[in-house]
């Protein structure tokens, strides 16, 4: 199973979905990062990912390969991420055959989710995380 972790400015969400999913998972799955810029790309990797990329279309072309997506909900917004997510990207996300696990943070991107609010990041990233193990499966 290939998993894509998708995340921007700093990569700080990313990096720490990435590490949790390296502590739950181990090698069961192929761990693939894209960052929509370096800073992004760098910390994700250095969380322990199998593999990494750069830019807009790495975006859309891991995001078409993946079973699984993981990273912001931003990611479906276009200028979401303080404008760092294009048409494409959001179009690459939106309407890839992958499963996606998007967390609810509302910051640079404009969406609120109802139910989601009251919860701390790192329970959102946990929940995350969770819905990933149960997709891989035993």
């Amino acid at each position: 199973m290939l998993i894509v972790v998708i995340d921007g400015q700093g990569g700080g969400l990313g990096a720490a979905l990435v590490a949790r999913l390296k502590t739950r998972l181990g090698n069961k799955a192929q761990l693939r990062v894209v960052g929509i810029n370096a800073l992004a790309t760098s910390a994700m990797l250095k969380s322990g990912a199998d593999k990494a990329a750069t830019g807009e279309n790495a975006v859309c072309h891991n995001a078409a390969q993946a079973d699984l997506i993981l990273g912001p909900i931003g990611l479906l917004s276009t200028n979401a991420l303080m404008g760092e997510v294009s048409p494409a990207i959001a179009a690459a996300v939106s309407s890839a055959k992958a499963r996606r696990i998007l967390v609810p943070v509302s910051s640079g991107c404009g969406i609120l989710v109802a139910g989601a609010t009251g919860w701390k990041l790192e329970e959102l990233l946990d929940e995350a995380v969770e819905l990933a193990v149960k997709e891989i499966g035993p």
